[in-house]
């Protein structure tokens, strides 16, 4: 399910969402919609959606089992040993693995990282670039069905991260890039752009990162998962 909510900042909207589903912050996905900084015209606020699942939390389908930070440091984080530590991590790869075999693939499933609700699947794998598709797409359905295979397995609370060749982190450090010169391209010319089609948490991070320039705001348009970000300017306030 999904519910909207605006605050002032995207902290209180994420507490204000906590607070009024009684969920923890990791049983919900979050998607910014809109971010409007403030200035003595106008009073600031960043409108978020939510996404739940009454069965199982939201991963898959929305923000962050496409790559949030997950791929990024965490003091929570266990690098230790890449093999399965107990009988939910050895069927979870074996699933993982049977699943790409049974594409035609050969792969390595190991245990990237550990967290106490998340945990990291590295595939190694000779036909990587086939693996992890265009934008991550195949990356990303096989992840869903890595988190649904989870649920299954009375692991709802854990959500399953699968990464090849570092993808997650390419992809985020491109998508930065991305914002600030679509940004500085719209401060030139005045003129909105429109980008290509993104996952939630491709959306936020260009949300993210472009929140704190004065100048331009971002929303995003669109229906479906893969909406698209525009990127407009608004001068100086």
């Amino acid at each position: 399910m999904t519910y909207e909510y605006e605050a002032k900042t995207e902290k209180e909207a994420v507490e204000m969402a906590a607070a009024e589903l009684g969920l923890e912050r990791d049983q919900f996905d979050v998607e910014i919609l809109e971010a409007q900084k403030t200035t003595i015209f106008k009073k600031g606020y960043v409108r978020i959606r939510v996404h739940t699942d009454d069965a199982a939390p939201q991963r898959p389908a929305e923000e962050d089992d496409f790559g949030e930070s997950e791929v990024i440091g965490s003091s929570a984080r266990t690098f230790a040993d890449p093999l399965p530590q107990s009988e939910f991590e050895q069927k979870l790869t074996s699933f993982v693995a049977e699943m790409i075999t049974k594409m035609g693939y050969e792969v390595t499933v190991d245990v990237m990282y550990r967290e106490e609700h998340k945990i990291g699947l590295r595939l190694t794998s000779a036909s990587s670039s086939i693996l992890i598709g265009r934008k991550g797409k195949n990356l990303d359905a096989m992840q869903l069905l890595a988190n649904v295979y989870a649920g299954r397995l009375g692991r709802e609370d854990v959500r399953v991260i699968l990464d090849s060749e570092n993808y997650r982190i390419r992809r985020e450090e491109s998508l930065v890039r991305l914002a600030y010169t679509t940004a500085d391209k719209v401060r030139t010319t005045h003129n909105s752009i429109l980008l290509e089609p993104m996952n939630p948490f491709e959306r936020r991070l260009i949300h993210t990162t472009l929140n704190d320039i004065g100048d331009v705001e971002t929303k995003s348009e669109g229906e479906g998962l893969y909406k698209q970000v525009r990127v407009m300017y608004k001068g100086f306030l």
